[in-house]
Protein backbone atom coordinates (compact mmCIF):
# COMPACT_ATOMS: atom_id res chain seq x y z
CA UNK A 1 0.00 0.00 0.00
CA UNK A 2 0.84 3.58 -0.71
CA UNK A 3 1.96 5.44 2.32
CA UNK A 4 -0.10 8.64 3.85
CA UNK A 5 1.20 11.90 2.57
CA UNK A 6 0.28 15.87 3.91
CA UNK A 7 1.12 18.94 2.38
CA UNK A 8 3.09 20.64 4.49
CA UNK A 9 4.37 24.38 2.96
CA UNK A 10 4.18 23.07 -0.19
CA UNK A 11 5.95 19.80 0.77
CA UNK A 12 5.28 16.27 0.81
CA UNK A 13 5.62 14.94 3.90
CA UNK A 14 4.38 11.44 5.18
CA UNK A 15 1.36 11.52 7.47
CA UNK A 16 1.50 11.55 11.26
CA UNK A 17 4.76 13.37 10.94
CA UNK A 18 5.46 16.08 13.32
CA UNK A 19 7.90 19.11 13.75
CA UNK A 20 11.06 18.01 14.95
CA UNK A 21 12.53 19.05 18.09
CA UNK A 22 15.71 20.57 16.55
CA UNK A 23 18.30 22.84 18.77
CA UNK A 24 18.17 26.58 19.13
CA UNK A 25 20.72 28.14 16.25
CA UNK A 26 21.79 25.11 15.24
CA UNK A 27 22.75 24.52 11.76
CA UNK A 28 20.35 21.07 12.09
CA UNK A 29 17.95 23.44 12.03
CA UNK A 30 19.30 26.22 9.19
CA UNK A 31 19.52 22.88 7.24
CA UNK A 32 15.95 21.82 7.79
CA UNK A 33 14.36 24.72 7.03
CA UNK A 34 16.38 25.28 3.88
CA UNK A 35 15.46 21.60 2.29
CA UNK A 36 12.02 22.40 3.07
CA UNK A 37 12.35 24.73 0.37
CA UNK A 38 9.74 27.04 1.53
CA UNK A 39 9.52 30.96 0.96
CA UNK A 40 12.62 32.32 2.73
CA UNK A 41 16.68 30.78 3.64
CA UNK A 42 17.65 30.33 6.68
CA UNK A 43 21.53 30.68 7.86
CA UNK A 44 23.90 31.67 10.28
CA UNK A 45 22.94 35.08 12.42
CA UNK A 46 24.45 34.86 15.91
CA UNK A 47 27.25 32.93 17.40
CA UNK A 48 27.75 30.83 20.40
CA UNK A 49 24.77 32.17 22.16
CA UNK A 50 22.56 30.73 24.71
CA UNK A 51 18.96 30.56 24.68
CA UNK A 52 18.88 33.41 27.58
CA UNK A 53 20.47 35.53 25.56
CA UNK A 54 18.45 35.99 22.78
CA UNK A 55 15.25 35.39 24.31
CA UNK A 56 16.30 38.91 26.29
CA UNK A 57 16.06 40.35 22.62
CA UNK A 58 12.44 39.72 22.78
CA UNK A 59 11.45 42.13 24.86
CA UNK A 60 7.83 42.49 24.31
CA UNK A 61 5.22 41.89 26.23
CA UNK A 62 2.32 40.47 23.83
CA UNK A 63 -1.69 41.44 24.21
CA UNK A 64 -1.03 44.30 26.35
CA UNK A 65 -3.17 47.33 26.70
CA UNK A 66 -5.33 48.14 23.46
CA UNK A 67 -5.25 51.81 22.35
CA UNK A 68 -8.58 52.83 20.24
CA UNK A 69 -9.04 51.52 16.57
CA UNK A 70 -8.36 53.84 13.76
CA UNK A 71 -10.23 52.81 10.41
CA UNK A 72 -9.74 54.29 7.31
CA UNK A 73 -12.33 54.28 4.85
CA UNK A 74 -11.18 52.02 2.49
CA UNK A 75 -13.87 51.69 -0.11
CA UNK A 76 -12.48 53.26 -3.34
CA UNK A 77 -9.14 53.59 -2.57
CA UNK A 78 -5.98 52.14 -4.95
CA UNK A 79 -3.54 50.54 -3.70
CA UNK A 80 -0.59 49.47 -5.50
CA UNK A 81 0.68 45.72 -5.73
CA UNK A 82 4.18 46.88 -3.71
CA UNK A 83 4.44 50.01 -1.13
CA UNK A 84 8.15 50.79 -0.19
CA UNK A 85 8.27 54.56 1.73
CA UNK A 86 12.08 54.81 1.38
CA UNK A 87 10.92 55.61 -2.57
CA UNK A 88 8.22 57.36 -1.68
CA UNK A 89 9.80 59.64 0.62
CA UNK A 90 13.69 59.66 -0.33
CA UNK A 91 14.43 62.61 1.99
CA UNK A 92 13.50 61.06 5.05
CA UNK A 93 16.64 59.14 6.31
CA UNK A 94 15.61 57.94 9.02
CA UNK A 95 13.28 55.27 6.70
CA UNK A 96 16.32 53.39 5.41
CA UNK A 97 18.36 53.03 9.31
CA UNK A 98 18.31 49.90 11.13
CA UNK A 99 19.35 50.50 14.91
CA UNK A 100 20.66 47.73 17.30
CA UNK A 101 19.28 47.56 20.80
CA UNK A 102 22.29 45.87 21.97
CA UNK A 103 21.98 43.58 25.59
CA UNK A 104 18.45 44.99 26.30
CA UNK A 105 15.09 43.73 25.53
CA UNK A 106 13.90 47.23 24.09
CA UNK A 107 12.47 46.50 20.48
CA UNK A 108 9.37 48.14 22.06
CA UNK A 109 10.98 51.79 22.47
CA UNK A 110 13.00 51.41 18.90
CA UNK A 111 9.68 50.25 16.33
CA UNK A 112 7.80 53.20 18.43
CA UNK A 113 11.37 55.69 18.36
CA UNK A 114 11.83 54.66 14.76
CA UNK A 115 8.54 55.03 13.18
CA UNK A 116 7.99 58.23 15.11
CA UNK A 117 10.67 59.62 13.61
CA UNK A 118 10.04 58.76 10.12
CA UNK A 119 6.45 60.18 10.56
CA UNK A 120 7.62 63.04 11.92
CA UNK A 121 9.56 63.46 8.05
CA UNK A 122 6.52 62.78 6.41
CA UNK A 123 4.16 65.24 7.77
CA UNK A 124 6.92 67.63 7.46
CA UNK A 125 7.37 66.74 3.45
CA UNK A 126 11.15 66.07 4.34
CA UNK A 127 11.56 69.19 5.50
CA UNK A 128 12.15 67.68 8.98
CA UNK A 129 14.64 64.74 9.57
CA UNK A 130 15.59 63.90 13.44
CA UNK A 131 16.16 60.76 15.31
CA UNK A 132 13.33 60.21 18.26
CA UNK A 133 15.53 58.88 21.03
CA UNK A 134 14.82 54.88 22.12
CA UNK A 135 16.95 55.66 25.35
CA UNK A 136 14.95 58.84 26.30
CA UNK A 137 11.60 56.51 25.70
CA UNK A 138 13.24 52.98 27.17
CA UNK A 139 14.32 54.85 30.40
CA UNK A 140 11.47 57.67 31.44
CA UNK A 141 8.53 55.94 30.63
CA UNK A 142 7.57 53.89 33.70
CA UNK A 143 3.94 53.06 32.55
CA UNK A 144 5.65 51.68 29.66
CA UNK A 145 6.82 48.00 31.38
CA UNK A 146 9.58 47.10 33.01
CA UNK A 147 12.00 48.98 30.40
CA UNK A 148 14.98 46.54 29.12
CA UNK A 149 13.14 43.27 30.64
CA UNK A 150 9.99 44.09 28.20
CA UNK A 151 7.37 46.79 27.67
CA UNK A 152 4.27 47.58 26.10
CA UNK A 153 4.30 49.45 22.66
CA UNK A 154 0.44 50.52 22.97
CA UNK A 155 2.21 52.56 25.84
CA UNK A 156 5.28 53.64 24.14
CA UNK A 157 2.88 55.55 21.85
CA UNK A 158 0.88 56.71 24.51
CA UNK A 159 3.76 58.30 26.16
CA UNK A 160 4.73 60.14 23.34
CA UNK A 161 1.39 61.89 23.02
CA UNK A 162 1.52 62.66 26.56
CA UNK A 163 4.77 63.47 27.48
CA UNK A 164 6.56 63.65 24.69
CA UNK A 165 10.44 62.40 23.40
CA UNK A 166 13.49 64.28 22.64
CA UNK A 167 15.74 63.58 19.81
CA UNK A 168 18.79 60.78 19.91
CA UNK A 169 20.48 58.61 17.51
CA UNK A 170 22.54 55.54 17.65
CA UNK A 171 25.23 54.98 20.11
CA UNK A 172 28.19 57.10 20.64
CA UNK A 173 26.81 59.14 17.68
CA UNK A 174 26.59 62.04 19.48
CA UNK A 175 22.91 62.95 17.94
CA UNK A 176 20.46 64.87 19.24
CA UNK A 177 19.51 65.40 23.37
CA UNK A 178 19.82 61.46 24.23
CA UNK A 179 21.64 59.16 22.34
CA UNK A 180 21.68 55.28 22.99
CA UNK A 181 23.76 54.49 25.83
CA UNK A 182 24.26 50.61 25.38
CA UNK A 183 26.94 49.31 23.38
CA UNK A 184 26.17 47.23 20.40
CA UNK A 185 27.69 43.55 21.43
CA UNK A 186 28.61 41.25 18.96
CA UNK A 187 25.58 38.85 18.75
CA UNK A 188 25.94 37.99 15.03
CA UNK A 189 29.20 35.95 13.89
CA UNK A 190 32.58 36.97 15.31
CA UNK A 191 33.72 40.53 14.25
CA UNK A 192 34.88 43.90 15.66
CA UNK A 193 32.10 44.40 18.61
CA UNK A 194 32.64 43.58 22.10
CA UNK A 195 30.48 40.11 22.66
CA UNK A 196 27.40 39.86 24.20
CA UNK A 197 27.23 39.32 28.34
CA UNK A 198 23.69 38.74 28.74
CA UNK A 199 20.71 41.85 29.45
CA UNK A 200 22.17 44.75 31.25
CA UNK A 201 19.99 46.46 33.33
CA UNK A 202 18.00 49.77 32.12
CA UNK A 203 19.85 52.63 32.47
CA UNK A 204 18.81 55.39 34.47
CA UNK A 205 16.41 58.27 32.90
CA UNK A 206 18.25 61.47 32.43
CA UNK A 207 16.41 64.84 31.93
CA UNK A 208 18.78 66.72 30.68
CA UNK A 209 20.50 67.29 27.18
CA UNK A 210 23.96 65.84 26.70
CA UNK A 211 26.84 68.38 26.67
CA UNK A 212 27.28 70.49 23.90
CA UNK A 213 23.58 69.76 22.35
CA UNK A 214 21.83 73.31 21.77
CA UNK A 215 18.78 72.53 23.17
CA UNK A 216 17.47 72.05 26.87
CA UNK A 217 15.78 68.77 27.53
CA UNK A 218 12.01 70.55 27.48
CA UNK A 219 12.57 72.66 24.58
CA UNK A 220 13.66 69.53 22.64
CA UNK A 221 10.78 67.64 23.46
CA UNK A 222 8.56 66.53 20.21
CA UNK A 223 5.00 65.26 21.09
CA UNK A 224 2.25 62.86 18.65
CA UNK A 225 -0.97 64.84 18.75
CA UNK A 226 -2.85 61.01 19.26
CA UNK A 227 -1.90 57.38 19.46
CA UNK A 228 -3.85 54.29 18.11
CA UNK A 229 -3.83 51.16 17.03
CA UNK A 230 -4.77 49.85 13.77
CA UNK A 231 -7.23 47.13 12.72
CA UNK A 232 -5.79 43.78 11.73
CA UNK A 233 -7.17 43.99 8.29
CA UNK A 234 -4.69 44.07 5.50
CA UNK A 235 -6.36 47.07 3.62
CA UNK A 236 -6.28 48.74 6.84
CA UNK A 237 -2.82 48.26 7.62
CA UNK A 238 -1.62 49.11 3.92
CA UNK A 239 -3.65 52.41 3.77
CA UNK A 240 -2.20 53.94 6.99
CA UNK A 241 1.02 52.70 5.83
CA UNK A 242 0.76 54.25 2.49
CA UNK A 243 -1.08 57.83 4.02
CA UNK A 244 0.94 58.15 7.05
CA UNK A 245 4.13 56.05 7.18
CA UNK A 246 5.67 53.40 9.08
CA UNK A 247 4.07 51.91 12.25
CA UNK A 248 5.03 49.39 14.76
CA UNK A 249 4.16 45.63 15.49
CA UNK A 250 4.37 42.78 18.04
CA UNK A 251 4.61 39.21 17.04
CA UNK A 252 5.15 36.24 18.46
CA UNK A 253 9.12 35.11 17.62
CA UNK A 254 9.91 31.70 16.92
CA UNK A 255 13.02 29.65 16.76
CA UNK A 256 13.71 29.38 13.12
CA UNK A 257 13.54 33.26 12.70
CA UNK A 258 16.55 34.08 14.82
CA UNK A 259 18.48 32.49 11.13
CA UNK A 260 16.23 34.28 8.81
CA UNK A 261 18.67 35.51 6.18
CA UNK A 262 16.52 36.52 3.14
CA UNK A 263 13.00 35.53 1.37
CA UNK A 264 9.49 35.96 2.88
CA UNK A 265 9.46 34.31 6.23
CA UNK A 266 6.86 32.27 7.88
CA UNK A 267 7.12 29.90 10.81
CA UNK A 268 8.34 26.37 9.93
CA UNK A 269 9.57 25.04 13.29
CA UNK A 270 11.04 25.75 16.92
CA UNK A 271 9.37 26.55 20.10
CA UNK A 272 7.96 30.33 20.52
CA UNK A 273 10.62 32.43 22.48
CA UNK A 274 8.77 35.24 23.40
CA UNK A 275 7.19 38.68 22.10
CA UNK A 276 8.90 41.38 19.56
CA UNK A 277 8.15 44.75 18.38
CA UNK A 278 9.46 45.93 14.99
CA UNK A 279 8.86 48.49 12.68
CA UNK A 280 6.80 47.53 9.32
CA UNK A 281 7.38 49.97 6.70
CA UNK A 282 5.42 48.62 3.38
CA UNK A 283 4.59 45.70 1.37
CA UNK A 284 4.90 43.37 -1.87
CA UNK A 285 5.14 40.00 -3.08
CA UNK A 286 7.65 38.09 -4.03
CA UNK A 287 7.84 34.46 -6.26
CA UNK A 288 3.90 34.88 -5.67
CA UNK A 289 4.21 35.32 -1.81
CA UNK A 290 2.76 38.61 -0.32
CA UNK A 291 4.66 40.07 2.34
CA UNK A 292 5.23 43.04 4.69
CA UNK A 293 8.49 44.57 4.37
CA UNK A 294 9.86 45.14 7.74
CA UNK A 295 13.18 47.60 9.77
CA UNK A 296 14.33 44.84 12.71
CA UNK A 297 16.62 46.29 15.41
CA UNK A 298 18.85 43.77 15.52
CA UNK A 299 21.92 45.49 13.81
CA UNK A 300 23.14 45.62 9.82
CA UNK A 301 24.71 42.25 10.22
CA UNK A 302 21.69 40.13 10.80
CA UNK A 303 18.82 38.99 8.21
CA UNK A 304 19.06 41.36 4.97
CA UNK A 305 20.92 43.84 6.00
CA UNK A 306 18.58 44.49 9.23
CA UNK A 307 15.65 44.39 7.50
CA UNK A 308 13.24 41.18 6.74
CA UNK A 309 10.09 40.02 5.01
CA UNK A 310 7.12 38.34 6.55
CA UNK A 311 4.21 36.71 5.27
CA UNK A 312 1.26 39.15 4.42
CA UNK A 313 -2.28 38.52 4.94
CA UNK A 314 -2.27 35.61 7.48
CA UNK A 315 -1.77 37.28 10.73
CA UNK A 316 1.79 35.47 10.50
CA UNK A 317 2.97 34.57 14.17
CA UNK A 318 0.26 37.76 15.34
CA UNK A 319 1.99 40.42 12.91
CA UNK A 320 -1.08 41.90 11.85
CA UNK A 321 -3.02 41.55 15.05
CA UNK A 322 -1.19 44.25 17.39
CA UNK A 323 -0.37 47.16 14.94
CA UNK A 324 0.49 50.57 16.83
CA UNK A 325 0.60 54.21 15.41
CA UNK A 326 -0.09 57.76 16.14
CA UNK A 327 0.45 61.36 14.13
CA UNK A 328 2.75 63.87 15.00
CA UNK A 329 1.69 66.97 16.87
CA UNK A 330 2.21 69.67 14.04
Amino acid sequence: MCPLFLLFLGVLLPAGWARPQLPLLSLEMIDFVNKLNTTWTAGQNFHNKDSSFVKGLCGTILKGPKLPELAHDVEGIKLPDSFDPREQWPNCPTLKQIRDQGNCGSCWAFGAAEAISDRICIQSGGKISLEISAEDLLTCCDECGMGCFGGFPSAAWEFWTNKGLVTGGLFDSKVGCRPYTLAPCEHHVNGSRPPCQGEVETPKCVTQCNNGYSLSYPKDKHFGQRSYSIPSQQEQIMTELYKNGPVEAAFSVYADFLLYKNGVYQHVTGDMLGGHAVKILGWGEENGTPYWLVANSWNSDWGDKGFFKIKRGNDECGIESEMVAGAPLS
